[in-house]
């Protein structure tokens, strides 16, 4: 079997800590804090929160709530907690483990009931309700990445398959033949092969084995998140037919459990040896967590610029352009084209020859270098030339709007006609963004109608002059 010298492993461990026995309070309330911290986030993150670590302990430490995120998460990892502390009461007081106190850490777990998406057994997608407390009404089984359905036990089976369990750990729980760490662990499988509640069954299955662990001695097994596709891939040779696999991961994390009471019980610090590599691995999931709007995912470069190009730049001036047009029978001339400045190099490019995107345009020529860039502008400008009614003092219109790139980020600058002064204008109509985040078609709206107001006030107003 893979896991007996694991298994004996812990067990010495666990004989050089009675050695230490008893820990002083200020020692064991240290060391059990650390537990209380990583069994709480790890065991609640490997089912979904969404609580960062650190944010975990400043809520658990502190009483203080993390901004943007769910109050079901806040609440369900107090809950969590309370659960925790309930298991050490009960565990000093030598209360039994009974249904009903497993129906209790269900409810402090989940807090409250709430709505989940379903389907129904003809395959229609429906809502249903998760109950806390409970045991399961509806089926709840699973369908494995094989496309195959994992059954648990039906809700008509259920409350006659928990009172066998209990009845199992209360014939075992004092059978010295039989390993503690083994009989936990054999224990949290016999529950999951239950799944009794509609949800949060692997909390509670975690919180179970680690009931039976502590009443005999030994500190939690805690199934670190990152560690969570091993736990399950033991669970899965399980459900094949051995149990050796997940003996053995559970004895493994005994032994780091073990390892580090030691150390505490020593005097030592508790953080593990390589905690650096688990904060920088819980840092980079919490990272990886944090708003995608932040994200660096471009630079400027030929590549860079041709992108964006295609990505919208082309549709606004197509946009802005249209409106234009509007206004060309108006004025005795007019014309339109593209200025393009990169690293100071101007490139200007009628606009109807940059809409057609010609591969061979000097434009295109200087991209496909692909040459990394500090700056850039490219500016659609319109001419209006010469008011078809101007008389012997005719007027004209010059309009135009930037998209100024520096290394990271974009914005928009658009030249508008001022009402209040009389007079051509410019503001930032798009402040500044990152590369990667293209404008919206709102943006585009709320573009093209500032541009064509200008150019009718700009008509309106020098009008006007003529008429005085």
């Amino acid at each position: 079997m893979p896991y007996k010298e694991n298994l004996r492993k812990a067990t010495e461990l666990k004989t050089e800590l009675d050695g230490f026995r008893p820990l002083t309070p200020e020692v064991e309330k240290r060391i059990m804090q650390k537990f209380r911290l990583d069994w709480n986030y790890h065991s609640s993150h490997i089912e979904g929160n969404l609580l960062t670590f650190g944010e975990t302990k400043a809520l658990l430490l502190f009483g203080t709530t993390a901004q943007a995120k769910p109050l079901k998460d806040h609440l369900e990892m107090k809950g969590h907690n309370e659960a925790i502390l309930n298991l050490e009461e009960v565990i000093q007081q030598k209360r039994p483990l009974t249904e009903n106190f497993i129906r209790e850490l269900h409810e402090l777990i989940l807090h409250e009931p709430y709505e989940v998406n379903a389907i129904t057994p003809d395959g229609k997608p429906t809502r249903r309700t998760i109950s806390i407390g409970q045991y399961k009404i509806v089926p709840n089984h699973v369908l494995t990445k094989t496309g195959e359905i994992f059954y648990f036990a039906t809700p008509e089976e259920t409350p006659a398959k928990m009172y066998e369990l209990l009845q199992w750990y209360n014939d075992n729980k004092d059978n010295v033949a039989i390993h503690p760490v083994l009989f936990a662990t054999e224990f949290h499988y016999r529950f999951i092969c239950i799944h009794p509640f509609d949800d949060g069954n692997g909390r509670i299955a975690r919180l179970l084995m680690n009931f039976i662990l502590m009443l005999k001695g030994y500190p939690p097994a805690i199934i670190k998140t990152e560690d969570k596709e091993s736990y399950y891939a033991a669970l899965q040779q399980a459900d094949a037919g051995d149990i050796s696999y997940f003996f053995n991961y559970v004895c493994e994390q005994i032994i780091r459990s073990l390892e580090l009471m030691i150390k505490g019980a020593k005097g030592e610090d508790v953080e593990e040896e390589n905690d650096l590599d688990k904060k920088l691995a819980l840092l980079k999931q919490e990272i990886e967590a944090e708003d995608s709007e932040n994200e660096i995912k471009l630079e400027l470069n030929g590549n860079t610029i041709y992108e964006i190009i295609n990505n919208w730049v082309f549709e606004l001036f197509d946009v802005l352009e249209n409106t234009s047009k509007k206004f060309d029978q108006f004025y005795q001339k007019n014309s339109a084209y593209v200025m393009n400045n990169i690293d100071s190099q101007s490139i200007n490019v009628y606009l109807k020859d940059f809409l057609l995107n010609n591969s061979n345009n000097s434009l295109n020529l200087l991209l496909r270098e692909n040459k990394s860039h500090n700056n850039a502008k490219i500016t659609y400008r319109r001419f209006f030339e010469t008011y078809i009614k101007g008389g012997i003092n005719p007027f004209s219109c010059n309009y135009s709007i930037e998209i100024i790139f520096d290394k990271l980020t974009y914005k928009i600058d658009i030249g508008y006609f001022d009402i209040k002064m009389n007079a051509l204008n410019k503001m930032t109509i798009i402040s500044k963004r990152l590369l990667s985040k293209n404008i919206s078609k709102l943006d585009m709206i709320k573009i093209n109608s500032l541009w064509g107001d200008s150019l009718l006030n700009h008509l309106a107003y020098y009008r006007s002059l003529l008429k005085k």
